[in-house]
């Protein structure tokens, strides 16, 4: 039985919405960033847009969008193509420390995200 990916008691109808959720929050940041640079800003235009409150909200949401985006697709993934009946007897245990390291990585990540956006 497979089972959530965030096993927080939710089905996977709840990962999916929040991978589609994310993948329209990731939409909207890249787009704003994207009209933003577009338009020629300076560093100093930078620095102040970062400065301000809603953008670090925004980013934190984008960069939020991205660990869960990123962990239920690699959740996926590792559940199909890295099993017992693939990868023989070790199979789980393999898949078991992949999911360990990545969502080793997706946590610093996060963290060091977090400290650049409000540090």
């Amino acid at each position: 039985m497979v089972r959530s990916v965030t096993n927080m008691g939710r089905n996977g109808l709840s990962d999916y919405l929040m991978q589609r959720i994310s993948s329209v929050i990731l939409l909207a940041y890249f787009a704003a960033v994207a009209v933003i640079l577009l338009q020629g800003t300076t560093f100093e235009a930078w620095t102040a847009l970062f400065a301000q409150t809603w953008m670090r909200i925004f980013s934190l949401a984008a960069l939020l969008s991205v660990v869960f985006h990123a962990w239920i697709g690699m959740w996926g993934v590792l559940s199909d193509y890295v099993t017992e009946r693939l990868m023989g007897p070790k199979g789980n245990v393999l898949r078991f420390l992949l999911q360990l390291l990545i969502g080793a990585l997706l946590f610093i990540y996060l963290i060091w995200g977090i400290q650049i956006i409000w540090g």
